[in-house]
């Protein structure tokens, strides 16, 4: 088989939906995955079409990439993994026969208390692509909160606070109304809006995510979901 044909292992891996490509390097590195039934525990590792993979006990198989929109609702989680989770977001998005050998993931995730736009997909790459700030893919929020923001407080989380030793750093934060807001991010740390308002002196009581870059969530009813486009896929 010619050098040009060949893959890294941790590349084949993203494309086949395991994980994203950082995951993907974890779990060689960890010693989960197997060439030819020999274990490989270098993500460069080349490999070639006729090889066989296998990762945490099951064989990994190319997959036609899919990519679908979830209007998230409150109380359910992104995990896939938690068996005690009693209601996971995945579990809303029923695929067809056609697509039902196919493990999906969320690209990036939406805590039990929040809703709104969430993408699951098998693209690990892609998932990448939409979770990592240097693709500068911006979130966009809709907040409301318990009490009013202040504007001198406003401008103070603008310019970015430091909490538990992270600085975190809106790209924007714009006032619409009594208590309500517009919060956009570009890396979103984990409750990052939450703990900007705790910071502020009060609470979010409402947190829904509207939009991931130029793709808006528009009038996709809560808990329904739907493949992307082409056009759509960021």
């Amino acid at each position: 088989m010619a050098e040009k044909e060949k893959t890294s292992l941790s590349k084949y891996l993203g494309v086949c939906g395991v994980a994203s490509r950082r995951k993907s390097c974890e779990l060689i590195k960890q010693g989960k995955v197997l060439v030819n039934r020999r274990t490989v525990m270098e993500p460069g590792f080349k490999i070639s079409p006729d090889d066989e993979i296998v990762c945490n006990g099951k064989e990994v198989l190319f997959q036609e990439k899919i990519y679908i929109m979830l209007n998230k609702p409150r109380g359910f989680v992104c995990t896939a993994d938690d068996p005690h989770a009693p209601q996971k977001a995945v579990d809303l998005i029923k695929l067809p026969p056609k697509h039902s050998d196919v493990r999906i993931f969320s690209a990036g995730r939406l805590d039990k208390d929040s809703e709104g736009l969430l993408i699951f997909t098998n693209d690990g790459d892609y998932a990448e692509k939409i979770m990592h700030p240097r693709y500068e893919i911006l979130k966009t929020y809709e907040v409301k909160t318990a009490a009013e923001i202040p504007d001198e407080v406003l401008a103070r989380l603008r310019g970015g606070i430091t909490d538990d030793g992270e600085f975190l750093h809106p790209e924007e934060i714009i006032r619409k109304g009594k208590c309500q807001y517009t919060f956009i991010l570009n890396e979103g740390k984990k409750r990052e809006i939450r703990r900007l308002v705790s910071f502020a002196g009060t609470k979010v009581t409402s947190l829904k995510r509207v939009a991931l870059g130029k793709l808006k969530l528009g009038n996709l009813k809560s808990g329904q979901w739907k493949y992307l486009s082409p056009e759509e896929v960021l």
